[in-house]
């Protein structure tokens, strides 16, 4: 079962979703093989300090954040990967690395990395590292409002 307070959100706006449970993985490459997805199709969560105010960078499991082209896509002067002390308390219901890319439900901006939007579903953590939430992007985008930018590159 997701988060309580995702999954409440979630129902509360009539969402469809599926709930995808999968060996324990802590990394989003293990994640995605675990689940059987795509990396390219699994949405993962890198915390990070834009100008000192926390924010979810959130871009598909098999790339990795170029913060010179987020710094420069945001306009932000800084742009620093946040460590778990820094964000851990901001997520009481969620495992650590888990949250889902709901920063509405947490007070944070969201900026998405444009290349997750060419697909019509998105799957994500759901606050644990055993369960994926896999619904249709259309509505990740109308309920979370991300901001919708080019700032992620495949890892090779």
């Amino acid at each position: 079962m997701p988060v309580k307070k995702l999954n409440e959100f979630l129902d509360s706006h009539s969402i469809k979703y599926v709930v995808i449970s999968h060996s324990r993985a802590f990394t989003a490459q293990e994640t995605a093989t675990s689940a059987h997805i795509p990396g390219k199709e699994l949405a993962k969560t890198v915390m990070v300090k834009m100008n000192g105010k926390m924010a979810m960078a959130v871009l598909p499991a098999s790339c990795k954040v170029d913060f010179d082209l987020l710094k420069k896509t945001t306009e932000a002067v800084t742009i620093d990967i946040a460590n778990e002390k820094e964000f851990k308390d901001l997520f009481p219901d969620c495992e650590i690395g888990a949250m889902p890319p709901f920063g509405n439900l947490y007070g944070m901006e969201v900026f998405l990395a444009k290349t997750l939007t060419e697909d019509r579903e998105i799957a994500f953590n759901a606050g644990s590292h055993r369960e994926l939430v896999k619904m249709a992007y259309k509505d990740f985008e109308r309920l979370v409002k991300p901001k919708i930018v080019k700032f992620s590159v495949e890892i090779k």
